[in-house]
Parts: structure tokens; C-alpha cells; sequence
């Protein structure tokens, strides 16, 4: 009777916890944008805009385009990026395959980065780059570096055009 009792009750842990990071995150985040200097305009590919400095609750399952500008200062654009983060692990621990799908679907498993996104711009007429800064305000490379390191896997779902990648070479041949 012992043993019936302990399977009913890691079962119904189990279930309990299924989908942990859907309960404790949400399918949501805050995402938080900076400018150095501050008042760019940020248009989003996923339709969202907002003047730096800015905090806006997006979806943490998509990747998207962020594009500042800011009259004197050069347009960038930096790649956001949504990234597994580790409550998929504790997931299959605690809450098995139920909750990680639970927190598939609805995104809860993601983590939008970088967040906070603080970029430093550069004026029309430097030739210093775009700079990513840490939570600290301290340089974390360049967003091209960075954008670099992202594109490939943010090209699958924003597509190759506004991930900057080139344009694929025409098939060879044909009549």
C-alpha cells in the first residue's frame, strides 16, 4: 500500500510540475532597450516600436530584428535571439516530457538575448563600431560581432533578408 501511495504522489508531482516555466515565467518577457546616447527610435521586426530608453513585454519564443537610429548617429540593427534557457533542463527533471512540451508550445522555455539590449551608437562621420553593452554599461563587443554570431540561427525563423544574410546565387544552368 506504501508503494501505491508514493507512485500516486510522484505522479502527481509529476503533473503538478509539468509546464514549470509556463507557471513561473509565462509565455512573456520584458525586454528592456537602451541607447548611449538615449532617444533612438526602435523599430522591430515583429512590429513593435518604442524610443529608447524602453521596456516592452514580447513573446520569448520568437527571434527578431531590432533596427535604432537616431538623427546624427548611424543606423544598426541588432539580432535578437531566442534561446533555450535552463528551465528546459529542470524541466525534464522535475516535470518530464509533459512539461517540457508544455513549455515548448507556449515559449516559456526561451529567453530573449540579449536582454537588457544596451547599444552605444556611433555618430555619422566615426568610424568607431556599434558597441554592445553589459548590464554594468561595460563594452561586450561589437553588434556586428555579435550579430555575426547569431545570424545563421535567427535567419531560420526571421528569414535570410533581415537577418543580413546574402541573397542565395541563382541556380546554375537552365535553358
Amino acid at each position: 500500500m506504501i508503494k501505491i501511495n508514493h507512485a500516486i504522489l510522484i505522479a502527481a508531482t509529476s503533473v503538478g510540475l509539468s509546464g514549470c516555466a509556463t507557471v513561473m515565467h509565462g509565455p512573456n518577457q520584458s525586454f528592456v532597450m537602451n541607447t548611449d546616447p538615449a532617444g533612438a527610435t526602435v523599430k522591430m521586426s515583429n512590429g513593435s516600436t518604442c524610443t529608447t530608453p524602453c521596456k516592452l513585454e514580447l513573446p520569448r519564443r520568437y527571434d527578431f530584428r531590432a533596427d535604432l537610429s537616431l538623427d546624427g548617429y548611424r543606423p544598426v540593427y541588432v539580432l535578437v535571439h531566442s534561446k533555450t534557457g535552463g528551465a528546459t533542463f529542470g524541466n525534464l527533471i522535475a516535470g518530464g516530457i509533459i512539461g517540457a512540451v508544455v513549455d515548448s508550445s507556449s515559449g516559456a522555455n526561451k529567453q530573449l538575448s540579449p536582454n537588457p539590449l544596451n547599444v552605444r551608437l556611433t555618430a555619422v562621420g566615426q568610424t568607431t563600431a556599434e558597441v554592445l553593452l553589459d548590464k554594468k554599461g561595460k563594452e561586450a563587443g561589437t553588434v556586428e560581432a555579435y550579430n555575426d554570431k547569431v545570424r545563421v540561427d535567427v535567419a531560420k525563423s526571421i528569414g535570410p533578408d533581415l537577418a543580413g544574410l546574402p541573397a542565395p546565387a541563382p541556380a546554375a544552368g537552365g535553358n
